[in-house]
């Protein structure tokens, strides 16, 4: 088990994720922040980074800001 620190743009053109030097990752989602669509996409992202279902990850800190900690269970 895992923990990550992640800094969320949302409305992005582009979907990805990058890590970055200090450690973190950043994440480019396209949906907006509303109604958690943001945090979903977010879920689905890392699940298939790190080739997990989506069952394994979740949101564990700032389910409404851009900096989150999600828990990936590998």
């Amino acid at each position: 088990m895992k923990t990550l620190q992640v800094k969320v743009k949302p409305n992005s053109r582009v979907c990805g994720l990058e890590a970055l030097d200090d450690g973190s990752w950043l994440a480019r989602v396209k949906s907006p922040p509303v109604d958690g669509k943001a945090n979903n996409e977010l879920v689905t992202l890392i699940a298939r980074h790190f080739k997990l279902p989506k069952s394994r990850v979740s949101v564990k800190s700032g389910v409404s800001g851009r900096m989150k900690l999600v828990q990936v269970d590998d």
